[in-house]
């Protein structure tokens, strides 16, 4: 059975990521896979690294104490599915905050003679579903740092079998016709990943 480490960052329950959410947790819970939901807002994740965890933050093993349940989770996890919108051409802070908190050396990589080396390599499956206010042109031209994080940071600290990169661009003027469609499309993607 295939464990997923789902990360949803939105504080909305009646927000179109929280429907985009629930399409993946259900879809995934549908194949028979154990998820792990994990609402970073409902559970009261603090984004906010702090001075002793900077000062702490190469210490591996000591420097996980304070995120040691989140990165416990993120051990666990054979799939990691990231659900956010892109706010001001990035993740929201929460969201941001888990990777400047929870990411750390001993846990997503290692550090090797200056190079970092990947440590996430049992997640075999990744993916992120997202939805942008701006068109794609926008977000290429803001050099769309989510995508590049997603397919690129993240993709290096766990090479996945299967990456998966879904968003919904122009969000601002999509018709509930063009949701419907995102929605029918992420489906599709989490039973196939």
């Amino acid at each position: 059975m295939t464990r997923a480490l789902v990360l949803f960052a939105h504080p909305c329950a009646e927000s179109f990521s929280a429907a985009l959410h629930d399409v993946v947790v259900d879809r995934l819970t549908a194949r028979g896979w154990d998820v792990d939901d994990c609402d970073l807002n409902a559970e009261g994740f603090s984004p906010v690294l702090t001075e002793g965890e900077r000062r702490g933050y190469h210490d591996v093993g000591p420097n996980i104490a304070p995120v040691a349940s989140y990165v416990e989770r993120l051990r666990a996890a054979q799939a990691l599915v990231l659900v956010f919108p892109v706010w001001n051409f990035g993740y929201p802070a929460i969201l941001k905050g888990f990777f400047d908190r929870v990411f750390l050396p001993g846990v997503s990589f290692r550090l090797e003679g200056g190079k970092v080396v990947p440590n996430l390599t049992h997640i075999r499956k990744l993916a992120a579903v997202t939805t942008y206010g701006g068109t794609r042109l926008r977000a290429i031209m803001a050099g769309d740092p989510p995508r590049h994080v997603v397919k690129r940071a993240v993709w290096h600290v766990t090479r996945p079998d299967k990456l998966r990169y879904l968003a919904l661009y122009d969000m601002n003027r999509a018709d509930a016709a063009k949701r419907a469609a995102f929605l029918s499309r992420v489906g599709r993607e989490m039973e196939a990943l």
